[in-house]
């Protein structure tokens, strides 16, 4: 049988393996395929004929966003399954023990609580409405530096950036349109990466935190390289680039709902959840992989 680039098929004998997506036209003898729950491999034809499948039965989040590409990161492929058991060596009790709730939760349930309390949406309002920037800014840092979570130097650039009443006006009114604008997400992130890019603060961190902080429910914090290796070693490919753009962000919460979905028997409260779990697997983190 031949196969070619881009098939999605299943091995016949070892259903852990999950789908796979061909990665070149076969050759005759071999085939090389990724599989969800194996990695790459390279098949014999000799020995093994792979089943095609298409269809619904064919769809599948991290192939459709497949990242196979050698990194000089050295990073191998992780299966969920193998994730998930990293983080419970790490957390027994998962999302709901002491321990998580100690390090990775209690903090930033206390920065979303004074979050909604400085930023919510009518206090927040009110003082636009004021035109009272300079306390919108001091409000925001304050959010800022709640948690540890934008670098101590890029949060040292967003407050050298806000000195000038101009850009606090421009902030303000950008970071009121990213967190509560009737407009696509899409271009509210765009605006308020203008400005960020105006005041010299243009970072990810930054970027995402006020989205993650307000709203764990829906959005994403990005960490550059907690990013890049959590996604990488599910094989999830987030277009990764330092410079903020839309692509990226919007991979990340693809990635990050596919997380979200496929630990669902951890049962993530949030992105809150999911992000210390991206956090904990990516190597160099809680030990590494």
């Amino acid at each position: 049988m031949e196969y070619k680039k881009g098939d999605r098929v299943k091995h016949p004998s070892k259903e852990d393996w999950g789908l796979g997506e061909v990665l070149e036209n076969s050759n005759g003898a071999t085939v090389r395929v990724f599989f969800v729950g194996a990695g790459e491999k390279t098949l014999s034809l000799q020995y093994v004929q792979p089943i095609k499948v298409e269809g619904n039965e064919a769809n599948n989040a991290v192939l459709d966003n497949l990242k196979i590409s050698k990194s000089s990161s050295g990073i191998k492929y992780q299966s969920l399954p193998q994730s998930i058991q990293f983080f419970l060596e790490e957390f027994p009790e998962g999302f709901y023990g002491e321990k998580f709730k100690e390090h990775e939760r209690d903090y930033k349930e206390k920065a979303h609580a004074l979050a909604r309390d400085l930023l919510g949406k009518e206090a927040f309002f009110g003082l636009l409405e004021s035109e009272d920037y300079s306390e919108i800014v001091k409000r925001a840092l304050k959010v800022a530096n709640a948690t540890n979570l934008i670098f101590p130097n890029e949060k040292m650039s967003l407050k050298d950036g806000l000195q000038a009443s101009e850009a606090q006006k421009k902030f303000s009114k950008s970071l009121y349109s990213l967190l509560y604008g009737e407009e696509e997400l899409e271009k509210r992130f765009a605006d308020f990466a203008k400005v960020l890019e105006y005041i010299d603060a243009a970072k990810w961190t930054t970027a995402s935190y006020f989205l993650f902080i307000i709203h764990p429910d829906k959005y994403m914090f990005v960490k550059p390289t907690i990013t890049q290796y959590s996604s990488e070693l599910c094989g999830y490919e987030v277009n990764y680039k330092p410079q903020l753009n839309w692509l990226t962000y919007k991979s990340v919460l693809g990635f990050s709902e596919y997380i979200r979905s496929e630990i669902s028997e951890l049962k993530p409260r949030d992105m809150i959840d999911v992000q210390s779990f991206m956090w904990c697997i990516a190597p160099g983190t809680y030990g590494g992989v």
